[in-house]
């Protein structure tokens, strides 16, 4: 909204030039003397009054409160609209140049709402080309942007910057940004059941990585309760991807798959590329946990190919370690180590964790071959990186292989050294951010 002034001057302008004395456009429901104080600038007009004012004049509230036409700020959202769908359905590269155009016409108009919109696409579309520095600042541009609105306005932007951070391998910062806005909804009384719905499924990844799966599991089952009161068909899809992984890890491979199907159906219905080659990605692993190597194969290369043809370079090279595994077991050692030599070329930049996956996975490979040298090493590195992301689950497995390689070559006092280290990540009581579990919500029920 203007400033008095210029909303004072506005109303006195369109007021004359409607050939309408003070009384007439005050009454019934103001007095002139309102009105002759709110044409001099001498008091800010409520929404209430500048709406009557706005009717009364032929305009809208939204043209009388700020000079804009309504019509702009319309057109504006329903471009926003056109570039989501674009992200969803063509490339990130494409849809960033959208954004940005729509980004400053945003700026150009004043419109912090829009302006807000614009960067989380942005942000969305730094996250599918791997810029996760780039993906984190324009979510926590917007963050910014929307810092005067509550909370449940500002999730979305929060959920983004977890997910860079998450991506990059700071497992405990993820956490840590999304617990507190679970904490800060209770502290507000805020208890919004979208704005929970995002947090609760955000979280569960993070928790999982971090070997926390009693949280994981608390946070898939706080989202499937508040789902029913969530509108918005593909927040839910979301939801449903991320427990599957909680079932996952509970050995629960009939759930996780079942879960993959609701969310797969939705993401089909309503043209989410990228989403929906996610749970190609994800049913991959649930298969090939099962032994099915074959058909884990087929949908990890159908992911690939959906991700590769949107140009969603993070996420390519992220299922890429995941197929190279598939391959490993069915013993195409070659083809495996092709493509994780390819995604370490890149350097760590696609996840810590996933570096630290593609070097286990060689060191396996290694040791298949009877290279024991070579093995070590990869271990040794893949410790580094997955100490540093905090991913507690997996170290405490890569501990075990480094310790049973040392072992096996004679050097007891370093495999045991391996093993406590492993035990140590093994017996971490599951928390996070070194405090309690964020605070759990309770909605009464309708």
């Amino acid at each position: 909204m203007d400033d008095p002034a210029t909303i004072g001057h506005r109303v006195q302008r369109l007021r004359t030039q409607r050939g309408l004395t003070q009384r007439q456009l005050a009454e019934p429901s103001y007095t002139p003397a309102y009105v002759s104080t709110l044409e001099s600038g001498k008091v800010r007009p409520s929404e209430t009054a500048l709406r009557f004012l706005a009717e009364r004049l032929g305009t809208s509230y939204e043209e009388l409160a700020t000079g804009r036409p309504a019509h702009l700020a319309t057109e504006l959202r329903l471009a926003l609209t056109d570039a989501h769908q674009q992200l969803a359905t063509g490339t990130a590269d494409e849809a960033a140049v959208r954004y940005r155009q729509l980004l400053a016409d945003a700026e150009d108009l004043g419109l912090v709402p829009e302006q807000a919109e614009a960067l989380l696409g942005l942000g969305d579309c730094a996250l599918e080309t791997g810029e996760l520095v780039d993906a984190g600042h324009h979510f926590q541009d917007a963050e910014r942007l929307l810092a005067e609105e509550p909370l449940p306005r500002r999730v979305r932007a929060i959920r983004g910057r977890a997910v860079a951070h998450l991506l990059a391998g700071e497992l405990r910062y993820a956490c840590y940004l999304l617990e507190s806005a679970i904490d800060e909804l209770a502290a507000s009384g805020l208890a919004d059941p979208e704005a929970l719905v995002i947090l609760y499924a955000a979280v569960i990844g993070p928790y999982i990585d971090m070997g926390a799966h009693a949280r994981a599991a608390y946070a898939a089952e706080l989202a499937l309760a508040l789902a029913p009161q969530v509108d918005d068909p593909a927040l839910v899809a979301g939801m449903h991807r991320q427990v599957a992984r909680t079932f996952l890890a509970e050995g629960r491979t009939a759930d996780a798959d079942a879960s993959l199907a609701k969310a797969q159906a939705i993401y089909q219905q309503l043209s989410l590329r990228t989403d929906l080659a996610h749970c190609h990605w994800m049913r991959g692993y649930v298969q090939a946990q099962n032994g099915e190597l074959a058909a884990a194969e087929q949908e990890l290369r159908a992911a690939r190919d959906m991700l590769n043809a949107k140009r969603a370079a993070l996420f390519t090279a992220q299922v890429e370690v995941e197929l190279a595994d598939v391959l490993r077991r069915l013993g195409r050692h070659g083809e495996a180590s092709d493509l994780l030599s390819a995604f370490l070329e890149l350097g760590d930049r696609h996840g810590a964790v996933h570096a630290g996956g593609a070097h286990r996975l060689l060191g396996l490979i290694a040791e298949e071959r009877g290279d024991s040298e070579t093995a070590e090493e990869h271990y040794v590195m893949a410790l580094g990186l997955l100490e540093r992301s905090g991913a507690s689950g997996d170290l405490a497995d890569l501990c075990r292989l480094l310790g049973d390689l040392l072992r096996r070559g004679g050097r007891t006092e370093a495999a045991l050294d391996a093993y406590r280290t492993g035990l140590g990540h093994r017996s971490l009581p599951g928390t996070t951010t070194l405090g309690p579990a964020p605070t759990v919500l309770v909605f009464p029920r309708h």
